[in-house]
């Protein structure tokens, strides 16, 4: 979540004009990560979010993640919904943007995850691969291996400003990572994003998942390698096996893994930290001018793949 794009009262009150609403009472924006405009919205009638929809968003997308949407929210997995404007469409255009309403989800986001959160967010994440197992839509990631490549090689030029070595060190282990990586594992659709700012709690259990814009069709346990890295890293990024177990441990129990899953867990853990290294050394390296956003440090993820590029075993994660 960031803000982009200014939205003059003019504009809004134009947008808002297609929805049955009531009078508007909150707007403000939400400087956090690094991908659409967001803001806080709040009516007499409720509370939601408003999208502009910018940067890699295509928006031939939307549609896609907004019936992803209401389809996971309909068997059982709770997450926010796209609000119809009178004429029944959930997205408009606002300041020449794509953009939508969502429902505001209640929950808190954990910026110190637990071990029991671990556990929560593998059962709702095992829950979420299940409900979409019905799922219509297919979206194409474009942002796997081939996609890393593209990103990385528009970031070459710059990256060793960002740390000294890091081009040839992130080119090899790309280069390692596309000659190793799986292709016949289970897949579905998948969150692609779920970092504890996407998942929210209530009570100390998953209340829902936000921020479904990177959802598409790959392998499931790629999913739940993308959280790994995101849940069980400490701040000072030695990794947790605690988590990490009790992350895998609760998945299984709802969805368990192959035997070839779990022995490509290595890889897809080391694509995962290249996925977003790449990503956050493109964004670090290309800040859009005036944008209220604050880039993440790609060196957070330099370290996790170097973790995991000495690992040769899922045991090292806590898997029997």
């Amino acid at each position: 979540m960031a803000v982009y794009t200014d939205v003059p009262d003019d504009a809004l009150a134009a947008f808002l004009a297609h929805f049955d609403l009531g009078e508007l009472t909150a707007f403000k924006g939400i400087a956090e990560g690094v991908e659409n405009s967001n803001f806080y919205l709040a009516t007499t009638a409720g509370r939601f979010i408003l999208t502009l929809y910018e940067k890699r968003v295509d928006v031939a997308d939307l549609p896609f993640f907004m019936n992803l949407m209401e389809h996971v929210a309909r068997n059982g997995v709770a997450c926010p919904q796209p609000v119809a404007r009178k004429d029944g469409a959930v997205l408009g255009t606002l300041c020449g943007r794509p953009a939508a309403l969502i429902t505001f989800l209640d929950g808190v986001s954990v910026r110190r995850p637990s071990a029991s959160h671990c556990r929560s967010l593998g059962a709702a994440l095992a829950r979420f691969h299940q409900a979409t197992e019905r799922f219509e839509g297919t979206r194409r990631n474009a942002l796997s291996v081939a996609g890393w490549r593209v990103l990385l090689d528009q970031s070459l030029p710059r990256a060793d400003t960002v740390a000294d070595g890091l081009a040839a060190e992130m080119s090899g282990d790309l280069d390692d990572i596309a000659r190793l990586w799986p292709r016949d594992l289970p897949q579905g659709v998948i969150h692609a994003d779920l970092f504890p700012d996407n998942v929210f709690f209530l009570a100390g259990e998953v209340s829902g998942f936000i921020d479904f814009y990177f959802a598409c069709n790959d392998m499931l346990a790629y999913d739940l390698m993308i959280c790994m890295n995101a849940w069980c890293f400490e701040p000072d990024h030695a990794f947790n096996v605690t988590k990490a177990k009790a992350l895998l441990d609760a998945y299984q129990a709802v969805r368990p893994l192959s035997e070839a899953e779990r022995m490509a867990l290595p890889v897809l853990a080391r694509g995962a930290a290249m996925r977003f290294l790449v990503t956050r050394l493109y964004d670090w390296l290309n800040v859009p001018e005036g944008a209220l956003v604050t880039p993440k440090d790609p060196m957070e993820y330099v370290r996790k793949l170097r973790f995991h590029r000495s690992v040769t075993s899922a045991r090292a994660y806590g898997v029997a």
